[in-house]
């Protein structure tokens, strides 16, 4: 069975996660004895989805993720019976799912030998930390979880030691490139997408798909040259990056669109068990993490202008040196960033943020 395992790791599930050799290596090698659940931590983007998915196939592939079995085309398909990915209905995952979750749990297997339960987005987990955690103490024999983390918060700690963490890095402009030839990209596109891509790859990808992702990158990366502390220049600035949002959202919604087109189509012959009610409010889950996602990497990308900076002292006013200055301009961008949690309104957070950069910042 080892020999298997290793030899699937250059060519089966595992081919389908960028750049994370520990991580993969660690997962590879508990296959055959897995434990009960696994906490994935990693920025965004970087690969734990990617992993999460192969290590669900090698759970319940018969030959350890070979990637052509009926289990690992179930699972890359979304549609294997013992493989369940909750999704999160509103900000934060509620106490109310997470005894879903556990209900979910105690299920018996229906194809496999394992039930494998992917849960994204744990970082956001609120109040129904407790609830979850009963549940990673106590779950059947048969159950392993999977648990998805941006960061581990203060709520977080007493789950992340019930927990065997697996790691996974921010990935380099040149790892990213490595990933996007591989994928048949060109070597100019690759090197402008691992540019933009502030370390992940899914925005990578994002870019060869919609060349406008490099165009919204230079408006977010033009602020700091264009700011000052003229309320007319702030209002216009965030009147463009609010604009840069919907465009962003274009490809989403037409997708959207497309979906709710066929549910007409199926629900005139009765071939759907979803409600237009349910689908509309996936729809609008789907918007706002796209908005945030947007604004997430609009704000990665300012932050990083701002440490471009520090090489160009003169760029900063007499009194706080360009490093200083541009210290304090991430922090309160990293801030800002946090506070996409609580879903604040958007036109007021970069209208507070560019205040508050023009303030220590100037022109």
């Amino acid at each position: 069975m080892a020999g298997i395992l290793v030899e699937n790791d250059s060519r089966g599930v595992w081919s389908d996660v960028p750049a994370q050799p520990g991580a993969v290596e660690q997962l590879v090698g508990s296959i055959g004895r897995p434990v009960h659940a696994y906490l994935f931590v990693g920025p965004a983007g970087v690969g734990k989805e990617e992993a999460a998915r192969a290590f669900a196939s090698a759970l319940l592939c018969k030959d350890g993720g070979c990637g052509i079995c009926s289990d690992c085309i179930a699972v890359a398909r979304g549609r294997h019976p013992d493989l369940v990915s909750p999704d999160r209905s509103g900000a934060a995952i509620t106490v109310d799912q997470a005894r879903a979750v556990a209900g979910i749990s105690v299920r018996m297997p229906v194809q496999s030998s394992r039930m494998v339960i992917i849960l994204p987005d744990f970082h956001l987990v609120d109040e129904a930390a407790p609830a979850l955690l009963k549940t990673l103490e106590e779950p059947p024999a048969t159950t392993v979880f999977i648990v998805l983390a941006d960061v581990v918060t203060p709520r977080l700690v007493t789950v992340a030691s019930r927990c065997v963490e697996v790691t996974f890095g921010a990935l380099g402009e040149k790892q990213i490139a490595e990933q996007l030839l591989k994928e048949g990209a060109d070597a100019d596109q690759a090197s402008m997408a691992a540019t933009i891509a502030n370390g992940r790859l899914d925005r990578a990808r994002s870019a060869l798909a919609d060349p406008a992702v490099f165009i919204r990158h230079e408006l977010w990366h033009s602020m700091p040259s264009r700011l000052d502390s003229s309320g007319a220049c702030i209002v216009k600035l965030v009147d463009e990056l609010t604009q840069s949002l919907d465009d962003a959202l274009e490809v989403v919604v037409a997708q959207q669109e497309a979906a709710m087109s066929e549910f007409a189509q199926q629900s005139k012959i009765g071939h759907t068990s979803t409600t237009k009610a349910d689908l509309t409010q996936k729809h609008r889950r789907e918007i706002r993490a796209s908005r945030n996602e947007e604004l997430r990497f609009g704000l990665s990308t300012l932050a990083r202008a701002y440490r471009d900076r520090i090489v160009a002292t003169d760029a900063f006013p007499v009194g706080m040196s360009g490093i200083g200055r541009s210290i304090m301009a991430v922090e309160l961008i990293g801030e800002a960033t946090l506070s996409l949690e609580r879903n604040p309104n958007e036109s007021l957070m970069l209208q507070a943020l560019l205040v508050r950069l023009s303030g220590i910042l100037g022109t």
